[in-house]
């Protein structure tokens, strides 16, 4: 190492993508085509932190094919993982013991899911990957991207990949190896929700300054194998209501496809005011419901994760562009919320971003704004499509989630698809952060959640070991405190301390001496299935995510 810092290899590229996810992919995939259409070359690598790709891909999903389409026409003979078109849909209110379906045919048409299909989109991605590769691509699976690096005049230029062998201790071990700087003209971030280098990005060059705060969700998900009594292949069906509280903003999906799986998933928003709340314990909590339950009688779990989700939707996204590069996908945040859809919006932006920097290449330009790709946004069937659905969150979070905020933010959906996006609304606020919405505990109740029963229940620590999340022990904590006094001496006053109910990974506790005094905050960074709740959701915003070494996390199956 020299007195600056380690001595880097460092590779030229024409573009560089971090995030092998359908965005990333997308772009990497379409730079490729349009170079090929005009006859020339371009060097693009893509870089993924999980150890394949695919790997950290946790999605439900029910992936609608227009943005696959448009990349690929012809991915049904290309051989895609695509194999399960939606066939009929429920839409439930639930309660304790039972159901309301609610009408999908007097849903706005945007929300249904005809002509969608039922997928795994970490499968997908490992497609797109492959389909990548065979196109030129480089893709370096197992490298996080660490490190932004700068030029002279502040635009971006690269990154920094593939660091590992430092010890907890912050030295390097024997196995130490630098890592690789990849440079290009124009760097593409697409981590995914809550990205580190994107957080990074959008506080220096101050993205989001004429955007609302940023909204999450949490979503958790379980794979499970049924009895073929009890499969449905091509059934979907999503609910609100119970175990939730109307205050409490989420709700299911369950989606059957494939080799009799079912894909079990719960949603909460993280603007939930009650510190007490479990997002985990309220999904396995729902699991118990009877409608549930019978699905999945006599049937295995296979496979757990959880991820963040974002929510804030048209009035969240920040600006796309820096000088140097773009973001792209859920790293600005395109989701559709009441469609509970993304992936597509994500590629189309992949591909959109990608054009522009083509487009700037072919003209000399390098590290400069990508202004194409805003202008592309902007006149895009993506921005269309946010807008449109822009007030449902707002309209939920203040009305509640049941009776109230649907049917209000129906009556919106409705006005915005036949007024071509008016809205008796016009366009509503987030008005805070999901930390800031946390409140107080003397303000309300501990809950009692039901103890696992090993069999449709499972307990944290279990259910992770289905996750494959593994880390490497002897490395720097990749989730570190600001002020460590604060858990102990902030938040467990005031909030009773909810990182160790919001984390569905049982990454923090707060463990007491034999006599119950004493306490102290305990991080367990090896159970992080890097879902980023923590960054989000804790009321001091003192916790800090860090990227770890490339190939740690949990290592998503067929999910």
């Amino acid at each position: 190492m020299s007195e600056t810092g380690p001595e880097r290899e460092a590779m030229e590229f024409d573009v560089v993508i971090v995030g092998a996810g359908p965005a990333g992919l997308s772009a990497a995939i379409r730079l490729k085509q349009i170079a090929a259409a005009k006859e020339t070359e371009i060097n693009v690598v893509v870089v993924e932190k999980g150890s394949e790709v695919g790997a950290h891909i946790l999605s439900g999903a029910v992936l609608d094919p227009i943005a696959l389409n448009q990349l690929f026409p012809d991915w049904e003979e290309r051989g895609a993982p695509i194999e399960t078109p939606v066939v009929s849909e429920h839409f439930k209110l639930m309660g304790a013991g039972g159901s309301i379906s609610l009408p999908v045919f007097a849903m706005p048409p945007m929300v249904k899911n005809h002509g969608c299909y039922i997928v795994s989109m970490g499968n997908v991605c490992r497609w797109l990957g492959e389909q990548a590769e065979a196109m030129g691509v480089e893709i370096y699976p197992g490298m996080a991207a660490s490190k932004l690096l700068y030029r002279s005049n502040e635009s971006v230029r690269g990154v920094v990949v593939g660091e590992m062998g430092i010890g907890k201790d912050g030295k390097p071990k024997p196995s130490y190896e630098p890592g690789i700087e990849l440079l290009g003209k124009y760097v593409l971030i697409g981590e995914g929700v809550r990205g580190s280098l994107a957080q990074q990005l959008i506080e220096r060059f101050d993205l989001d300054k004429e955007s609302e705060p940023q909204k999450y969700g949490i979503g958790l998900k379980e794979l499970w194998k049924v009895t073929p009594g009890n499969f449905r292949e091509g059934h979907i069906q999503h609910t609100f209501g119970w175990p939730l509280k109307n205050d409490t903003g989420g709700g299911s999906f369950m989606y059957h496809f494939g080799d009799h799986f079912v894909s079990l998933g719960f949603v909460v928003h993280l603007n939930y005011k009650n510190p007490y709340i479990s997002p985990y314990e309220e999904f396995q909590k729902f699991k118990t419901h009877p409608e549930i339950n019978k699905i999945l009688e006599g049937g295995e779990r296979v496979a757990y994760g959880a991820r963040a989700i974002t929510e804030g939707g048209f009035q969240s996204v920040p600006k796309l562009t820096f000088p140097g590069g773009a973001l792209i996908g859920c790293s600005a945040g395109f989701v559709n919320v009441p469609r509970i859809k993304g992936n597509h919006n994500a590629m189309a932006t992949g591909m959109m971003a990608a054009e522009a920097a083509f487009e700037a290449i072919t003209e000399g330009r390098e590290g400069d704004q990508l202004d194409g790709y805003e202008v592309r946004y902007k006149d895009s069937a993506v921005y269309s499509e946010l807008k449109r659905v822009r007030n449902a969150k707002p309209l939920w979070s203040k009305f509640g989630t049941l009776l109230g905020g649907i049917a209000l933010s129906g009556l919106d959906l409705w006005t915005n698809s036949i007024g071509s996006g008016f809205s008796f609304f016009g366009t509503l606020k987030h008005k805070k952060t999901d930390a800031a919405s946390t409140e107080p505990a003397d303000r309300h109740s501990p809950i009692a959640y039901p103890r696992p029963d090993g069999v449709l229940t499972f307990d944290r620590l279990t259910n992770v070991s289905f996750s494959a999340t593994n880390h490497e022990e002897d490395q720097p904590a990749h989730l570190t405190l600001n002020d460590p006094s604060i858990p102990i001496g902030v938040n467990l006053p005031i909030f009773a301390e909810p990182a160790q109910r919001y984390c569905p990974a049982g990454v923090y506790e707060v463990i007491n001496d034999e006599g119950g005094a004493n306490p102290r905050f305990q991080i367990n960074a090896q159970n992080c299935v890097h879902c980023k709740t923590c960054d989000i959701k804790d009321p001091s915003q003192n916790i800090v995510w860090r990227t770890p070494e490339g190939g740690g996390g949990p290592n998503y199956p067929n999910m």
